[in-house]
């Protein structure tokens, strides 16, 4: 894996996918990709997860930041519709100008096993060409079947299928507290990102989520509707970044929007 220190500076990150118009469009917040682009980036979002074709076309808007998403199905799918194919290889994601490239796996999906394989070739690609890679990861399939003792339900166990496949960081939902998620960060030596989570929080309540979780051991966000559909995307990254990179409590960072 080469060095990431561009997209996870000191171990933390900020990351933004806008990954979503692929699966579903239209999409509140991405109708106009430049703008949005350039107000996370104006925010301090340190990378931004994108598919192929909006990295060859904005890639330029953050150089050495872009991380490709290679995993795709949409809405349409019927049955199929959680069963993430690939769309691309590490080698063409690095002359479109990615730094990084993203897996997703949906534990529990009855394709989970064919995801779990396309993300196994793409860390070995990724390890061949020193490309660090993102495992976004989600124990959310109807297949589960969770551990009663498992505060965590299936969360913990997602993170170390990232990093047992080979990931360098891995993105996986908020368990709701920060005694259960210090499990999930406990259980993996690489870096642990969460998702957005519940949209109908309030800026506050994202923020304290946020905050309780670089409290349990999480080493940033990587958050994409909350923040590209927010009334001012640019605001509410630079408040994440003050609780990720600069150690600001929630209050300090809603007291900035």
């Amino acid at each position: 894996m080469s060095d990431y220190d561009s997209i996870l500076p000191e171990g933390r990150g900020v990351w933004v996918p806008i990954d979503h118009g692929a699966s579903d469009y239209p999409s509140e917040g991405l109708e106009n990709l430049a703008e949005t682009i350039a107000a996370v980036v104006r925010g301090g979002a340190d990378a931004i997860i994108a598919h192929k074709g909006v990295i060859s076309a904005f890639g330029h808007l953050h150089p050495g930041h872009m991380i490709a998403h290679l995993s795709a199905s949409t809405r349409h799918g019927g049955k199929r519709s959680d069963d993430k194919v690939l769309v691309g290889s590490c080698e063409e994601m690095l002359s479109r100008g990615a730094v990084a490239v993203s897996v997703q796996v949906n534990l529990g999906s009855e394709h989970e096993a064919a995801m779990i394989e396309r993300m196994g070739a793409v860390t070995e690609e990724s390890h061949l060409l020193a490309m660090p890679s993102l495992g976004m990861i989600y124990a959310r399939g109807p297949g589960l079947k969770l551990d009663p003792a498992d505060e965590t339900n299936g969360i913990a166990h997602a993170v170390r299928l990232g990093f047992e496949l080979g990931c360098d960081v891995v993105k996986t939902s908020w368990t709701g507290n920060a005694s259960s998620f210090t499990k999930v960060t406990a259980a993996v030596p690489i870096p642990v990102l969460i998702a957005g989570g519940d949209s109908q929080m309030g800026d506050l309540g994202l923020l304290e989520m946020i905050h309780q979780a670089i409290g349990a051991g999480a080493a940033g966000v990587c958050m994409g509707r909350q923040i590209f559909t927010h009334p001012n995307p640019e605001k509410i990254t630079r408040a994440i970044v003050q609780i990720v990179h600069e150690g600001a409590t929630a209050d300090e960072a809603f007291a900035t929007l």
